[in-house]
């Protein structure tokens, strides 16, 4: 017989038993309100969307570090599709997202520290991830307020709405979330675009950049710029362009992704192998994509894509071909009879060219690359004769298709001949990685490598013999030419007064003349067209002179004049750089001179774009922040097509300007372009360039010295720039065109892009706040500028 009192208590207990279970397995968070959060410690405080396809809280991207992210959740390795903070991961340990009383999400760090939030601001609101994979905030009517959907990272969805202001940005090659070079999104032409970004190089490579867009069944007339991923695997676009799913049909997860080797894949979940399975990609070959390989490397079909360096070459990092390759030998202390050329078959390095000759003889064409420092190789079509000098060796490919032969340039010394054992048929064999992982193959020869110790031995040994000859033996006569004869790794070198003298012609032809001294126009030995400045008031010695200027000469970038060389001697200091064919922007802008008698607005604008460019790089990118200090159009030159280069950059700190020491608080720059703060106490920073590049702005639009806006007898320029700001700002939030005419400059007769002119005026305004801290970045306004369009609808965007 059961004892009942034993019954009795055993059920009650059983029932408390599973009650127990049932709290410490608690059902996963639908949304978050106010005051809740998701503690990075829990692994299971996620929010899950209600079909249980999404999840979203702290994604680990390394050793305790940890981003807040929507991944897939059925998939086994965590496909994520989006992220908050890709470039800045927070603690294992303390960090949150919260829902905060006011309705703003906000992931903070172990420390408190905001590292990312929706900037909103509303009450009762609710974060919550919809079955579409879009994380939601909405008030209490059920309002979105804010979705991720509208900052999409390296992933679109189906039904994630693409336009004028989304952009897909690949992971890095390291395997984490961090953004890498290549990004897809519409360009200023209205076309979706591939393209691989960084601030020294930037390269589009699909559409094919060697078509014209309509070849490629594209439109750039539709200004609307957007795109979508409809639940059937279709994408299209306001460009014409149209993707469609191999697996076309519904019921299919799908997500179109730009993955970290640069191409763009639209994936098809398989429910049965819980895999993902490419239905459509961009570029058929991974060797199409750029910089896939790094700067100098090669991208090979064997018969799959592998990255090698081409003879006479050797890979940066095995593990890492991004980084490319770098050169054996040096051609830059080499004059132009000590060089020769070494050719490499059906093989191309897109862009980077000096110019494109068409129907030119091969020896002409080798001819232009050999007596030219800058150019690195040529490349050559022989039937049709096109001839194009390379200043840098990107994007290369190798396969008998490409109908394209390169010459690298090689030292006379080297022996070429060795060099050919890397090509078997006409094609790449040495050193050949796999795409994009892999390990080398083949292995070192010793032999070779036992002669290259030695011959380095005995070259040591007559190098230091020559030394002791030539400092005990020489009389003080030969010094100059030792100087002369002394090189720098990175094409800067050191002239002779006497060199220069001969150069310039006893400094006869005068091409400008600012506040750092005279330019003069010469030739030098290898047949260089060169820009020699005699320097007035240098405040350093010779050996700091020399100091400073060789930072000078390491920086290099494409709007930015290139440095040659320089000259101390005595009283003598001299900067050598390249000489710029139409002269300076004040006298082709102000005056008609140069190859044209009227500056177009094409070119104004790609003016405005490269100054900016180059700014920024001084500011943000370079070996050492550098100020320039004296912004103005006679500093900015103009090469062959009109690309811009801005001059005396790296000046301010050798120049006595009323002054002395190194301090850069003392007043310098050009009236009319210095910023306020020159004349207060505060330290200067780079944003004295951002007001300078304001006014030249207004200057490209207007065509005319902000000097000579004067109205009033004896009025200021400053009064006049202040009072021209004021009505320009009103003018743009009033949302009238009507004054556009009247204010651009009348010689355009009407012949200019107006949506370009509001902007290019909307951030010279912005740059021109007496407050520096309003003042945008460089950086931030090269974004304004290549996105220009995508700004140009909301005008108070610019004045918040």
């Amino acid at each position: 017989m059961r004892n009942p009192t034993m019954s009795t208590i055993v059920i009650p207990l059983f029932l408390v038993f599973l009650l127990v279970l049932s709290f410490a397995s608690p059902a996963p968070t639908i949304s978050l309100t106010s005051h809740s959060f998701l503690s990075v410690e829990d692994d299971s405080d996620i929010l899950i969307s209600q079909d249980k396809s999404f999840a979203c809280g702290f994604y680990e991207v390394g050793t305790n570090a940890f981003t807040f992210s929507i991944w897939f959740l059925n998939s086994k390795n965590k496909t994520v599709v989006w992220t908050a903070n890709r470039d800045r991961p927070v603690n294992g340990h303390g960090s949150r997202v919260t829902m905060r009383e006011n309705g703003n999400l906000v992931l903070t760090d172990y420390d408190d520290t905001v590292i990312w939030s929706t900037n909103i601001s509303s009450t009762r609101d609710q974060a919550q991830l919809l079955d579409t994979g879009n994380l939601v905030v909405k008030d209490k009517d059920g309002k979105v307020l804010w979705q991720s959907f509208d900052y999409p990272t390296d992933t679109l969805l189906p039904n994630q709405v693409f336009n004028k202001n989304s952009s897909l940005v690949s992971a890095a090659a390291d395997g984490l979330l961090s953004s890498g070079h290549y990004k897809f999104y519409f360009d200023i032409d209205y076309v979706l675009i591939l393209i691989y970004d960084t601030p020294e190089f930037d390269s589009i490579y699909w559409p094919d950049p060697d078509h014209i867009v309509w070849d490629d069944g594209r439109s750039g007339y539709n200004s609307s710029r957007s795109a979508v991923l409809d639940d059937m695997g279709k994408f299209v676009s306001s460009d014409n362009l149209t993707i469609r799913a191999s697996d076309l049909g519904p019921g299919i997860r799908r997500r179109l992704t730009l993955d970290y080797d640069g191409n763009l894949r639209l994936y098809s979940w398989n429910e049965s192998t819980e895999m993902w399975s490419i239905s459509w990609v961009a570029l058929s070959s991974a060797c199409l994509v750029h910089s896939l390989c790094g700067r100098n490397g090669i991208c090979v079909y064997t018969p799959t894509p592998h990255c090698t360096c081409p003879p006479g070459f050797e890979v940066n990092d095995p593990s890492d071909w991004s980084k490319g390759c770098k050169r054996k030998y040096d051609i830059n202390c080499h004059k132009s009879h000590q060089v020769k050329f070494f050719e490499l078959p059906h093989t191309d390095f897109w862009g980077s060219d000096v110019n494109c000759t068409p129907s030119l003889s091969f020896r002409a064409c080798r001819k232009i690359c050999k007596v030219d420092r800058s150019c690195e190789a040529f490349g050559y079509k022989k039937e049709s004769g096109k001839c194009y000098p390379k200043t840098a060796l990107h994007n290369g490919r190798s396969h008998p298709g490409v109908d394209n032969n390169i010459y690298i340039k090689f030292p006379r010394c080297v022996d070429t001949s060795k060099l050919s054992s890397c090509l078997q048929g006409h094609e790449l064999v040495c050193n050949l990685t796999e795409v994009p992982h892999g390990i080398g193959i083949g292995g070192k020869n010793w032999a070779y490598f036992y002669w290259f110790i030695s011959a380095f031995f005995v070259i040591e040994l007559l190098f230091v013999i020559f030394g002791w000859w030539f400092m005990f033996r020489r009389d003080k006569q030969s010094a100059p030419m030792e100087e002369g004869y002394k090189a720098m790794s990175t094409q800067f070198r050191r002239f002779t007064y006497k060199e220069l003298k001969k150069a310039t012609r006893n400094f006869q032809e005068e091409v400008g003349r600012g506040g750092s001294g005279a330019v003069y126009k010469g030739v030098l030995d290898d047949e260089r067209m060169a820009a020699v400045k005699m320097l007035e008031d240098v405040i350093q010695g010779e050996e700091e002179f020399h100091a400073e200027l060789s930072l000078i000469g390491r920086i290099y970038h494409m709007n930015l004049v290139r440095m040659w060389g320089f000259c101390s001697e005595r009283s003598h200091r001299l900067l050598v750089s390249e000489f710029a064919e139409n002269g300076s922007l004040d006298k082709v802008l102000f005056y008609g001179n140069g190859s044209a008698s009227i500056l177009r607005w094409s070119e104004r604008f790609k003016i405005a774009v490269g100054v900016a460019k180059g700014l920024a790089y001084l500011h943000h990118e370079c070996l050492e922040w550098v100020i320039h200090c004296d912004i103005k159009p006679e500093n900015i030159l103009l090469g062959r097509d009109f690309e811009p280069k801005i001059a005396d950059f790296g000046l301010a700190k050798l120049l006595n300007r009323g002054g002395s020491g190194r301090n850069l608080s003392r007043i310098q720059g050009t009236r009319g372009y210095i910023a306020p703060e020159w004349a207060s106490s505060l330290p200067i920073t780079g944003k004295v360039d951002v007001y300078s590049y304001g006014v030249v702005l207004l200057e490209l639009v207007k065509g005319v010295r902000v000097s000579q806006w004067k109205i009033g007898r004896g009025e200021e320029v400053e009064m006049v720039l202040r009072r021209s700001l004021g009505l320009l700002k009103e003018n743009l939030e009033s949302g009238y065109d009507s004054w556009i005419g009247d204010f651009v400059d009348s010689r355009l007769d009407g012949q200019f892009n107006s949506k370009q002119v509001l902007m290019m005026v909307a951030i010279a305004v912005r740059c021109l706040e007496e407050e520096r801290s309003k003042r945008p970045s460089m950086e931030s306004i090269v974004q304004m500028l290549l996105l220009s369009d995508d700004k140009l609808n909301s005008r108070a965007a610019f004045f918040q």
